[in-house]
């Protein structure tokens, strides 16, 4: 495949991953794919695991960050293999069971104090089931932070991590733009309750951003200044599906719509608002230059935008036999088939590359499914 070169892209390249635990894996094949083709991004916003395999690709050097994911991944493989239940009607969920009692080698374990019951006043950053000390010692090894947060001699791949306030319910996005991130950073925005306890940062509670906005695309459109940019926005759960017949197929739907976090109906809208940016600035080019100059008109004028932003769908495909507890199937085979389905996606993405065809220059935002 030719390799892209920077000249041939159209604006920044920015990765989004949304969050879906075990899901992730499909974020390695596209990244891996993106590597192979030559494009790095320059921005990397994720969300829960999304964060986790964001941190593995900008808290790296290129040449390491297909290792560095691969060795994630590997770290995490259940501790034992797991028979196929299906028969019994039980779809993964007996599969997964070990997951459920013991954890996940390298990502989480049992927390004793859960034993105290539901109701013991454990302190918000002690109140879950499992422990995410596994985890922080893993990231500590993969994860070059002073990397991450290098600003010389040349900037460093831009890494933003979304979070949700336990407390105040506000989402906030932590970006290595604007101050350091470190281990706790990615550890909360992974904290999905009660699974995982909250993460406290600058006094403040944080967890899991997926609570409030799984598919972390809109801090791209909200960054200031905006620029243009080729968005690849990695998707794991289906957002349409077809209509569940039984409680357990309800289960999985429920999940998916819940996960996928409106994605569409927030593009649609962004949509709206950067076509009204252009119209703005097309109807300030109208203006003869002594009225362009007047202050008052400046700052309407400032409303307008000129940037466009190119949005690549890569959506996960749905594996056979998987329901609602695909989202912990960490098995070294499904770990596998989203990794090579990423890559798989990608690669035909990038041969298209739909980005080069001419489009409409009153629009801000361009989609490409």
């Amino acid at each position: 495949m030719k390799r892209s070169t920077r000249s041939t892209l159209p604006g920044q390249v920015v990765l989004v991953l949304q969050g879906g635990g075990a899901l992730g894996a499909y974020h390695c094949g596209v990244y891996e794919a993106l590597h192979d083709a030559g494009i790095e991004p320059d921005w990397v916003i994720g969300t829960s695991i999304g964060a986790i395999n964001g941190a593995l690709i900008a808290g790296n050097p290129p040449e390491l960050r297909s290792q560095r994911l691969l060795e994630f991944w590997r770290r995490i493989e259940p501790r034992s293999g797991s028979a196929d239940f299906g028969v019994w009607g039980f779809g993964n969920l007996l599969a997964n069971l070990s997951t459920l009692t013991q954890g996940v080698p390298g990502f989480f374990d049992a927390n004793p104090q859960a034993m105290r019951g539901p109701h013991a006043a454990l302190g918000v950053e002690c109140a879950s089931y499992y422990r995410t000390d596994p985890l922080r010692s893993t990231l500590a090894e993969l994860v070059d932070f002073d990397l991450l947060n290098a600003k010389a001699p040349g900037p460093a791949t831009r890494l933003t991590v979304g979070c949700v306030n336990a407390a105040s319910g506000a989402m906030r996005y932590f970006d290595s733009r604007d101050e350091a991130l470190d281990i706790d950073h990615i550890v909360a925005s992974g904290a999905l309750p009660p699974a995982f306890a909250a993460v406290r940062i600058d006094g403040q509670p944080y967890w899991d951003g997926g609570l409030y906005s799984n598919t972390p695309i809109e801090a791209v459109f909200d960054d200031k200044p905006r620029r243009d940019a080729l968005i690849f926005a990695v998707n794991v759960w289906h957002q349409s599906g077809p209509e569940p017949e039984s409680i357990w197929d309800v289960m999985g739907r429920q999940k998916d719509i819940q996960y996928a976090s409106r994605a569409d109906s927030h593009i649609r809208r962004q949509k709206q608002i950067h076509r009204l940016r252009h119209i703005i600035g097309q109807l300030g080019d109208q203006l003869p230059p002594a009225q362009r100059a007047d202050p008052d008109v400046r700052a309407l004028l400032a409303w307008g935008c000129r940037t466009t932003m190119h949005v690549v769908h890569l959506v996960a495909p749905r594996l056979e036999g998987e329901d609602h507890t695909k989202d912990i199937d960490f098995s070294p085979a499904g770990v596998s088939a989203r990794r090579e389905a990423g890559r798989a996606d990608t690669l035909r993405m990038i041969k298209r590359a739909p980005w080069r065809a001419a489009a409409d220059p009153i629009e801000g935002v361009i989609e490409h499914h």
